[in-house]
């Protein structure tokens, strides 16, 4: 099979699938006759044919798809009008807490956030898949420690944590804001950009009425009076956070 052949294959493989494809997947449309490279190499070639059009090729945690490019969106959001509901505060102060500080107990997020994590939080991150328990730390009940997932990056349309936005210091108010709607916005315009088989349900906008943590946390912000980020220092017998490298 000639290049022009193959990249006519691989192009029609990734506009048909319904998620995203990874490279051992795409090696299997020529039955492995193509390498690792070769398959990169056509990926590149794709990226450069669809540049100026509304659909773009793109590189996710768990593979590579088409997708609408992001200036668009709201001229296709016209033809689907609900909006996907907005999550609590509750509900995104710990998502991003586990994004930027994993892998963390849920005794580290309400050290953070000086409240009470409620269990159905927790549970709804799960069942939406952007989270999961990795491990357990070494200490009196074996905590659990929660990371996020290769979903929660696709979601977000991203291929590592390493593309996250980064943190700013030294605002005010605390950028934790600006965090909340980057989150907000990602999720609802990947949503918007190519529909998922079989998600869960969406968390409802309301969640369970937090109570206060029983001793006062010395910030209830990601961020201290300085605007540097309020997390505690990393646990030695912590694992790593499960590596999300580009599928092969």
């Amino acid at each position: 099979m000639n290049t022009q052949d193959a990249k006519r294959v691989l192009e029609t493989a990734l506009i048909c699938a319904s998620q995203p494809l990874t490279l051992r997947e795409m090696r299997s449309l020529f039955a492995d006759e193509l390498g690792a490279d070769s398959v990169r190499s056509l990926l590149d070639e794709l990226t450069r044919d669809w540049e100026g059009k509304g659909v773009e090729l793109v590189a996710l945690a768990s593979g590579w798809r088409f997708q609408s490019r992001p200036e668009l969106r709201e001229y296709l959001d016209r033809l689907h009008p609900e909006k996907p509901p907005r999550y609590s505060r509750a509900v995104l102060e710990t998502l991003a807490i586990i994004a930027y500080r994993q892998p963390v107990t849920r005794g580290d997020i309400e050290d953070i956030r000086g409240v009470v994590v409620a269990s159905q939080i927790v549970k709804q991150l799960e069942d939406r898949g952007w989270i999961e328990a990795i491990g357990h730390r070494e200490t009196p009940g074996r905590p659990a420690l929660y990371a996020t997932t290769k979903a929660f990056l696709d979601d977000l349309g991203l291929a590592s944590l390493e593309q996250l936005p980064a943190l700013d210091v030294g605002t005010e108010p605390p950028a934790f804001e600006a965090l909340q709607g980057r989150l907000l916005d990602d999720t609802a315009e990947a949503a918007a950009a190519e529909p998922a088989p079989d998600v869960p349900a969406e968390l409802p906008a309301e969640v369970p009425t937090e109570t206060p943590a029983e001793a006062p946390a010395p910030s209830q912000s990601l961020f201290g009076d300085d605007g540097t980020p309020a997390l505690p220092n990393p646990d030695p017998n912590d694992p790593p956070p499960q590596p999300q490298p580009e599928s092969a």
